[in-house]
């Protein structure tokens, strides 16, 4: 057991420096070919920040590890939504501009109810267990495909002022650039075969099924990203970061990351339950309400407490029936 937390442990810490450098070393090397802020800030730090839950769910998939690859990302999202916009609505309200309303927030809501219904095949058509098929990942893909589609299209509009991290990551040598990325993917791709061993290994020795562990332990740490960078944002007075970053986060990982590693090999959703897909759909819902018409554009220190107390009630539940 002590093995496997050490396993869990390294291969964490290199997840998230192999994220770190390969976003600074991608953007680095986006700007040297002349792509916009916005076309960098949606694509390439979206990647980067959702690069662990990336490498964590194929890898789950391609050993087998169905719960492990899907509760890392139905956990992650509603991490993402409950504890990142609600921390952060709890240090400063979080302002959120209509253009986010209107377009890129409903998409967190499409993807959260695509997976529903995916996830829903066993009342829908009769099957006898809910799987996420190799259609369904290609069906996934598409829609990624029509995001990033959508990205483009809207970074024609005009690319958005690069913050102080991106002229430092601008003015970063081309040899540099390559090795940051280059590391950051080696340390991705080992870090997450050694914590999805460990994961693994844990869940056996607890008796808890591999799910659990996805939506509690790996969610939380393979968003540690989102939270280190949404939580420095609020701090410095620049909310509308931490509303992008995990806007971008849950779009990624429903239609790239799960649909990448259903393309691998077909998952089971095993110990991922409609409770599980239910909330994940409301919470989204509930994200897209809190800033349209609850708040008047607004995410105030109330939902975020509202959203803190839904995800702490959910860590309960699904401790209570381990």
């Amino acid at each position: 057991m002590l093995s496997a937390a050490l396993y869990l442990v390294i291969g964490l810490v290199l997840i998230l420096a192999g994220a770190s450098a390969l976003t600074d070393g991608a953007s680095a090397i986006a700007r040297r070919m002349g792509v916009s802020d916005l076309v960098v800030g949606l694509t390439v730090v979206s990647f980067g920040t959702s690069a662990p839950e990336l490498t964590i769910s194929i890898l789950s998939s391609a050993n087998g590890n169905a719960g492990l690859a899907i509760g890392n990302v139905v956990g992650s999202n509603i991490f993402n939504i409950c504890a990142i916009i609600g921390v952060t609505a709890l240090l400063r309200p979080v302002p959120v501009g209509r253009g986010l309303i209107s377009n890129e927030i409903p998409l967190v809501v499409l993807s959260s109810l695509v997976l529903l219904a995916m996830g829903s095949s066993v009342w829908l058509d009769g099957a006898s267990s809910a799987v996420l098929t190799r259609v369904d990942g290609v069906i996934l893909l598409m829609f990624f495909a029509v995001f990033m589609r959508y990205v483009f299209a809207s970074a024609k509009d005009g690319g958005r002022t690069g913050d102080e991290r991106d002229v430092v990551a601008s003015a970063m040598p081309l040899w540099k650039s390559l090795a940051y990325t280059l590391g950051g993917l080696a340390a991705l791709i080992w870090g997450g075969d050694r914590f999805v061993d460990g994961a693994s290994a844990i869940a056996g020795g607890f008796g808890v099924s591999e799910a659990v562990i996805g939506l509690t332990i790996v969610a939380a740490g393979t968003s540690l990203p989102e939270l280190a960078t949404s939580v420095m944002a609020a701090l410095k007075g620049r909310t509308g970061m931490a509303v992008g970053n995990v806007i971008g986060s849950n779009i990624f990982n429903v239609f790239m990351v799960l649909g990448a590693s259903a393309t691998v090999r077909e998952l089971p959703f095993a110990g991922i339950g409609m409770p599980d897909l239910l909330l994940l759909s409301a919470v989204s819902l509930l994200f897209w309400l809190s800033g349209r018409i609850i708040g008047h554009n607004v995410i105030t220190r109330a939902e975020g407490a509202v959203f803190v107390a839904v995800y702490i009630v959910y860590m309960c539940f699904i401790v209570a029936y381990a």
